[in-house]
């Protein structure tokens, strides 16, 4: 039997975009803004979507890199405040094998002209597949990509 085992680990992530919250928000709560940002890049084909942003809604989003692993993200929306707030939950899976779930939120805040985002997330990562440290690298680059869709 293979051993068990969970690492808990919170991190916090603060960007600055220079765009009004309302565009920010859109970035979370409209699929086709989101799916400008949100997901693997040119090395990862998208191979299922599924998206109802709303308080109980879920969104899903399966995709295969090139080197042949299958990734699937399955969120469920706990509380959603239009341009200030959203708390999901989600799980992550592997080629099969669920390798992490967290809670997060994603707090929208006015500053200046612009919004200051605050993504703060609590994770059990499992069995020694993933890791916080992986996890946050990998948030940076999606908040990288939602910076530069906001730019264009």
């Amino acid at each position: 039997m293979t051993e068990r085992s969970v690492t808990h680990a919170t991190f916090c992530i603060e960007r600055t975009y220079d765009a009004a919250p309302e565009r920010v928000f859109a970035a979370f709560s409209d699929q086709a803004a989101k799916d400008r940002w949100f997901g693997g890049g040119d090395d990862w084909k998208r191979l299922e979507r599924a998206f109802d942003f709303r308080v109980g809604g879920e969104e899903r989003a399966v995709g295969q890199w090139a080197s042949g692993v299958v990734t699937a993200f399955h969120a469920y929306y706990h509380d959603i405040v239009p341009n200030e707030r959203v708390v999901f939950g989600y799980d992550m899976h592997l080629d099969g094998v669920r390798i992490s779930v967290s809670l997060t939120t994603v707090e929208i805040k006015p500053a200046g002209r612009g919004t200051r985002l605050v993504f703060t997330e609590q994770g059990a990562f499992l069995d020694g597949y993933d890791d916080a440290g992986a996890r946050e690298h990998g948030t940076n680059g999606l908040l990288d990509a939602l910076g530069r869709s906001l730019a264009d």
